[in-house]
């Protein structure tokens, strides 16, 4: 599987996430026209230091390749410029996603 692009920015005690997962995401509906098996990613968690800051469970309704935004308080989990964030992915298969990015 592809990387997933991450990019994690500390600005006035707020950290924003910006993270393009690479996912075909095929729809039942787009998968019974390709003749292929539908799989999209289910479930989204991003942690720093162990603390989850996002989680999601998601349907076959985001598009191909989905970009996904979110902002936390830095205080609330501890994280700093330097720690790093873990952004995971499941899809219908059971693969995983699992990458890192630094806090900047």
């Amino acid at each position: 599987m592809a990387k997933t692009r991450i990019k994690a920015k500390l600005k006035k005690g707020v950290v924003t996430v910006k993270a393009l997962a690479k996912h075909p995401m095929l729809s039942y509906v787009e998968a019974e026209k390709a003749k292929k098996e539908a799989n999209f990613i289910t479930y989204v968690v991003a942690k720093v230091n162990g603390n989850i800051v996002y989680e999601v469970s998601t349907s076959q309704f985001l598009s191909k390749n989905p970009y996904m935004k979110f902002s936390f308080h830095a205080d609330a989990v501890g994280a700093k410029k330097g720690d790093n964030i873990e952004f995971t992915w499941v899809d219908l298969k059971g693969n995983t996603q699992a990458d890192k990015a630094k806090i900047k």
